[in-house]
């Protein structure tokens, strides 16, 4: 009987490719490959491609043939998914070899069907440097593009909103650029989205790589912040490779993590609490604050690895629910209170652990204050009608980062622990928020929206990027593109070895 079964198995097997091959297509019937579902060779291809995802590296790699993917009819192969939503997929791709063709290429692609006159949309890097948008508006019909003007842009980006499609693309380290937007008529909502492969020569089978691959499902119109929430994603990026790697993530909402003084876990608020998410287990599990249950995102571990700066809403008569700074033992235990004025947001620790600064709203204005971990007096450091925040002091306790509007944009400054030479230091068209510098004081971190967003916030679920600065030599590099903004930087994630940051991205959890 098992005989039969095994037999009757294969027979099943063999029929379905025999059926797939006559169709035209390819597919292989296989486990969930990452955050794609199967692939597939769409087209009369000669010679059979392959997908593989190696989880530690969070890299893809794709092997496929194809004559073309120019006239009417593709070949070409696919790791794909079905989508039925707006989402932005991003990448990161390099060749592998220098390749047969300078025609060949590879790139994100969002498909009707597997049809070989698909309808589709791609983001497309050739083998001969040029990037470009490809897209065919009519079944069976000829592709169109329109094409960037720099070569070899291999950060690509393709959104999905409603029936408009944008690409994006640049050099890694740079400021995306907008290749072109189409309004493509698809028939059906539930669209094929994921990564390609054509080699341009039927029989020869080229290889690429893709690596920082993210499918996000952005938030609904109808999005209303601090009520509505999407899932998150605690992410690591190393500063010299720029590889990111996923660590967690959930379909409810975290944020601002911590990464502890020894390197083997990080800190995250949600709803309020404060949890503890391990490098191996990587299961959270809640840190004990007893009656601090309704925390913020404000929140950093002293510089012993000791102690756990929090900002706690209590109930004030007068303007409700305001801050207030404690602090609290690591592993849990009995807040103690540190600051008597409210409200008042944390934000760094002196490095011998001896003060605390935080932004806090008095006389109706935003600055920046400094206070003993003792509590006592407060001493504000910044006295301006604008919007200072985000404070952080450098390594060696000497100068404090913050961000302020006080020249109409958000931007970066830098001034000396007593507050004295409050220093501009970016001047570019972007909201520069939260400047985090490196444990060994060579780089600084920060957040980066674009211009376009009210310098008086730091909202929820938008494209923003996470920038580094050199600090020897001033020169700024995109380190990561993302979905995210509140909660993704708010406070100091760097690694103790200065070699990596953690940062929270957003996304309705997939499947």
């Amino acid at each position: 009987m098992m005989k039969f079964l095994v037999i009757k198995r294969n027979y099943l097997f063999l029929l379905f490719f025999l059926l797939t091959y006559l169709s035209g297509c390819h597919i292989t019937p296989s486990s969930k490959i990452g955050i794609f579902e199967q692939t597939i060779d769409v087209g009369d291809v000669l010679l059979k491609g392959a997908s593989h995802f190696h989880a530690k590296r969070d890299v893809y790699t794709l092997k496929g043939a194809g004559t073309n993917m120019w006239f009417d009819e593709d070949e070409f192969h696919f790791l794909w998914r079905k989508v039925d939503r707006d989402f932005v997929l991003q990448t990161q791709m390099e060749w592998v070899g220098d390749g047969a063709s300078d025609l060949r290429k590879a790139g994100l692609i969002i498909r009707e069907n597997f049809d070989p006159g698909s309808r589709y949309v791609s983001a497309a890097l050739h083998g001969n440097r040029l990037t470009s948008m490809q897209y065919r508006l009519v079944p069976d019909s000829a592709t169109l593009e329109q094409t960037a003007d720099l070569d070899f842009l291999s950060v690509l980006q393709l959104e999905k909103k409603g029936n408009l499609y944008c690409m994006k693309a640049s050099k890694p380290g740079d400021i995306l650029q907008e290749i072109g937007n189409i309004l493509v008529p698809f028939d059906s909502t539930e669209l094929y989205v994921g990564l390609f492969i054509c080699s341009h020569n039927p029989e020869i089978r080229e290889e690429v790589r893709f690596r920082n691959t993210r499918l996000t499902f952005t938030a609904p119109d109808d999005f209303v912040p601090y009520r509505d929430y999407i899932g998150s994603r605690l992410e690591t990026v190393d500063i010299e490779s720029g590889n990111r790697l996923v660590v967690y993530q959930s379909d409810q909402s975290f944020e601002a993590p911590n990464w502890s003084k020894n390197g083997d876990f990080w800190v995250v608020n949600r709803s309020g609490k404060f949890y503890r998410i391990d490098k191996r287990q990587k299961n959270p599990k809640e840190i004990d604050t007893q009656f601090a249950i309704a925390n913020n995102n404000d929140h950093g571990i002293s510089p012993d690895g000791q102690w756990l700066a929090i900002s706690h809403h209590v109930f004030d008569r007068h303007s409700g629910q305001n801050s207030i700074i404690y602090t609290v033992p690591i592993s849990g235990g009995t807040p103690v209170q540190v600051t008597q004025n409210s409200p008042s947001y944390w934000h760094g620790w002196s490095p011998d652990g001896k003060y605390l600064i935080y932004t806090g709203h008095r006389n109706n204005q935003w600055n920046i204050y400094r206070i003993s971990i003792a509590g006592g007096e407060e001493e504000p450091l910044t006295a301006t009608p604008f919007l200072d925040d985000g404070s952080e002091y450098a390594p060696d306790g000497q100068s404090i980062w913050f961000n302020s509007n006080r020249t109409g944009r958000m931007e970066i400054w830098r001034m000396n622990a007593d507050g004295s030479e409050q220093t501009q230091i970016t001047h570019d068209h972007f909201q520069n928020w939260f400047p985090h510098p490196s444990p060994d004081g060579k780089s600084l971190v920060f957040l980066s929206y674009p211009e376009e967003i009210n310098s008086w916030d730091h909202p929820y679920y938008q494209h923003a990027m996470i920038r580094l600065m050199n600090l020897e030599t001033g020169e700024i590099r995109v380190l990561v593109n993302l979905y995210g903004g509140q909660g993704s930087l708010n406070v100091p994630s760097w690694s103790p070895d200065s070699k990596k940051i953690a940062f929270v991205s957003n996304s309705d959890l997939l499947e």
